[in-house]
């Protein structure tokens, strides 16, 4: 028991730089809380009184904000960082050293007895907002990303992203997105060399758009080295005529 809660405090300092003290750490992360509370109901659960366990679950989110089943099997080294809003079913199984950060939900998609909720493998890492659902594996140090609504499997150190969330591969960069490089521009907050074929549309149009703007500028210097007029014509509106619209209104 003590050997797991000093594990429990180490990946916190590992994990949050903004941990400071140990004291500060068992005081005041709710979730380091959430853990202790849950290893304490799944005993309960496991020795068949459910509904201690189930009331203990409740004070821990209460107490947190982080919703736990005290049915779900968390491994050791299990970092929930910030935590408000987590929710973890029933039959979710987390495996060693994952991190998940607040409002991420570890959900099922049928009212069906048996397995229903997700199993995620050593070492994954789940962002804020993440919904990942039904009884789906992620893979071993695979990560999700913020807001991702996941709905099938994730293989082994794959990343995804999006609604519903697209797998991104460790594809070799390419030459699309040059201009968006040049201006210090990732779209969506990720990298052009990733292989999401949004990113890649988003940076071709840029792409696209700085290209046209080179040729306007090329067209309009020849056009002036021929003696072209290329300034754009004064607007024909004509001025407004106080005095006859006095007149109309009269």
């Amino acid at each position: 028991m003590f050997n797991q809660l000093r594990e429990d405090i180490s990946v916190v300092f590992d994990r949050d730089p903004a941990a400071r003290s140990v004291w500060e750490v068992l005081t005041t992360y709710p979730g380091i809380h959430a853990i202790l509370l849950h290893r304490l109901a799944a005993k309960f659960w496991g020795w068949g009184w459910k509904w201690l366990a189930r009331f203990t679950a409740y004070f821990g989110r209460w107490a947190t904000g982080i919703e736990i089943h005290p049915g779900a099997q968390i491994g050791r080294r299990v970092f929930i960082d910030h935590g408000m809003g987590v929710v973890i079913g029933e039959t979710a199984v987390i495996g060693d050293d994952c991190t998940l950060y607040h409002q991420v939900t570890l959900g099922g998609t049928s009212w069906n007895k048996g397995k229903r909720h997700p199993t995620l493998g050593n070492g994954v890492v789940v962002g804020a907002g993440a919904k990942i659902l039904g009884p789906l594996t992620v893979g071993e140090g695979a990560k999700i990303g913020s807001n991702a609504v996941v709905v099938k499997d994730v293989p082994a150190g794959a990343t995804a992203v999006g609604i519903p969330a697209r797998i991104l591969t460790d594809a070799p960069a390419t030459d699309a997105g040059t201009t968006v490089k040049k201006l210090g521009f990732t779209a969506y907050a990720i990298s052009a060399d990733m292989n999401d074929p949004m990113v890649k549309a988003m940076h071709g149009l840029i792409d696209h758009s700085v290209d046209m703007d080179d040729r306007i500028v090329w067209i309009m210097s020849q056009l002036k080295t021929l003696g072209v007029e290329t300034t754009c014509p004064a607007s024909q509106t004509p001025e407004f005529d106080a005095e006859y619209l006095n007149k109309i209104v009269d």
